[in-house]
């Protein structure tokens, strides 16, 4: 794969460090989880069923607070809504080693909803500052970045809590936060291209945009992480079973590398694939994973095929939003985006765990993979290819029957 390309895009204005900035600041966002946890758990000397509700309330403040804040970029800018998450993430990460167990649940949930909006900013913003015919590189890098957050960020909390105590990490995640926040305050990357500044584009009503298809759209991207969360967990289940724990950690990371090679190859192509096929293809070939069962790194192997989909699966689901969405409504879109991704690994995690419980990691596998399946199935349907060129930026007046494609 020629990296050719890849340079020309690095080389765009503001690309290179937009995405610099974008992978440091999301490593502290990816700690958040396992932190809460492990302050619980750990710290608190409480159960995993009360971390559960920390995490679950802070997961539901981010799946409201997720197109809220994506609302405001688009009518207030990108600054003033970074100050106030910035400011409420200083804060709670601040001082919530100190909170009582109902107090932190409380918190958490305020935290949750003022969460800093780093994934989709930086989505939106990229959109802006690539090209059309180079966006699908530039999702596919940055979701290969999103990988690698993803594998420093909760390695990075389990370290800082075993070595240095729940509060201090809590202390340091305080400083990242509010570094990522001031960072990207600094930066102030444009939400919108100079063409859609220059168009002065009106706000377009809700549903001239927010159609069927991108429903349908935001629930494809759900059954993504569905079929991610319940994959992890079936695959530490299945190591746990077979007494191989302390290879979890390199199992784990060497399926991230299949999702990063999978995201470089699709990035290069002249031509992406519909999200729908991407997902659907996941989830066809993570079913049959759980008969690899016997051994961890038969296992490992057997989840190459659907590994190498899971960067392309999740950038042609923000391509395709970025093509859908007119550039006023761009920042709540991306965050409905996100909230579909926090929706389906949300509800994947408890449903996983009860297969694996009641019928073996195996079995999880072949759940994973149908409800993938299924969800394409069901959003085929309503699958339309209107893109956000035919979206007018004024919407008081119905469109014509003979304007419309």
């Amino acid at each position: 794969m020629a990296l050719e390309p890849y340079r020309r895009l690095l080389r765009l204005p503001g690309v290179r460090t937009l995405l610099l900035v974008g992978l440091l600041a999301r490593v502290p966002s990816t700690a958040t989880g396992m932190a809460l946890t492990l302050h619980v758990v750990e710290g608190m000397r409480l159960g995993f069923g009360q971390a559960g509700l920390v995490t679950m309330a802070s997961t539901v403040g981010m799946a409201v607070g997720s197109p809220l804040s994506g609302r405001f970029v688009d009518r207030h800018g990108l600054r003033p809504v970074l100050a106030v998450t910035t400011g409420a993430q200083a804060a709670f990460w601040a001082g919530a080693w100190a909170l009582p167990f109902p107090a932190l649940v409380v918190a958490a949930a305020l935290s949750g909803l003022l969460a800093l909006p780093v994934f989709s900013v930086i989505r939106q913003c990229l959109t802006a500052m690539v090209p059309l015919e180079q966006r699908r590189m530039g999702f596919s890098l940055d979701s290969m970045i999103v990988e690698l957050s993803y594998m420093t960020g909760p390695a990075l909390a389990v370290a800082g809590v075993t070595t240095l105590g729940s509060g201090p990490t809590m202390a340091v995640i305080a400083c990242g936060m509010t570094a990522a926040g001031l960072g990207l305050i600094a930066l102030n990357p444009p939400t919108r291209s100079a063409e859609e500044l220059a168009s002065e584009q009106e706000r377009v009503p809700r549903r001239r945009w927010l159609t069927p298809g991108l429903v349908a759209l935001f629930g494809t991207a759900a059954a993504a992480t569905f079929v991610l969360t319940a994959s992890e967990l079936a695959l530490v289940g299945t190591m746990k079973n077979a007494g191989d724990t302390e290879w979890v950690g390199l199992a784990v990371a060497l399926w991230c590398v299949y999702s990063l090679l999978g995201g470089f190859v699709y990035g290069g192509l002249s031509r992406g694939f519909s999200p729908l096929g991407l997902i659907a293809g996941m989830g066809l070939l993570t079913a049959p994973v759980g008969l690899a069962a016997g051994d961890w790194r038969w296992l490992v192997l057997a989840m190459l095929p659907a590994g190498l989909l899971c960067a392309p699966a999740l950038s042609s689901t923000v391509e395709a939003v970025s093509g859908r969405v007119p550039a006023a409504a761009r920042g709540e879109a991306m965050g409905l985006h996100g909230t579909a991704l926090l929706v389906g690994g949300a509800l994947s995690a408890p449903i996983a765990g009860a297969v694996i419980d009641t019928h073996g990691p195996a079995w999880a596998f072949a759940v994973a993979g149908a409800v993938g399946v299924v969800m394409v199935a069901v959003a085929v349907p309503f699958w339309r290819g209107r893109s956000a060129e035919a979206i007018p930026a004024t919407a008081e007046e119905p469109v014509p029957a003979a304007a419309a494609p």
